[in-house]
């Protein structure tokens, strides 16, 4: 795999904004992993089937500069802004089954108490409720995602 084909996958990331892409291509394997506010790319470039213990070589390159914010869009780093934090590790759910609503959408308004989503941890159901009123701006994980303890799930503009 060449540096430009690199280059054209890093961009890629980049543009359509997912969060890791891994490719293999024969004996070569790419890991492109961006990070929050994404300032750096890793990439990890590894020949597959060698007997000695490979040592991956690492390429950082600066992320392209501040996205441009898009007309009508919420402004994510306004320090206003509340993050509602998983209190467990788990699996995160948005509705109570695969086919009914979520509990909460973007631009809900919600109360203390209100449910916001599921969290399974070892075979139960915890429902994670708002501790603040406010509205919700932006959910940060996509439904059936593992979560760690302490991770932001939505973010809430406080009344």
């Amino acid at each position: 795999m060449t540096i430009e084909e690199i280059r054209e996958l890093i961009q890629t990331v980049v543009s359509t904004g997912v969060a890791e892409l891994e490719v293999q291509r024969g004996e070569n394997r790419v890991w492109i992993k961006r990070t929050g506010g994404a300032v750096a790319q890793e990439i990890t470039v590894t020949a597959a089937g060698e007997t000695s213990s490979p040592s991956p070589a690492s390429v950082s390159m600066p992320a392209a500069g501040p996205a441009m914010p898009v007309p009508g869009t919420p402004d994510l780093t306004d320090p206003s802004l509340t993050p509602v934090k998983s209190p467990i590790v788990g699996t995160f759910y948005a509705s109570s089954s695969p086919g009914s609503d979520p509990f909460v959408k973007v631009g809900d308004s919600i109360r203390p108490g209100k449910v916001l989503c599921i969290i399974e941890s070892m075979k139960l159901m915890n429902e994670i409720e708002a501790e603040v009123s406010g509205t919700i701006v932006q959910r940060l994980v996509e439904n059936g995602q593992p979560v760690e303890f302490g991770e932001a799930l939505f973010l809430v503009k406080p009344n």
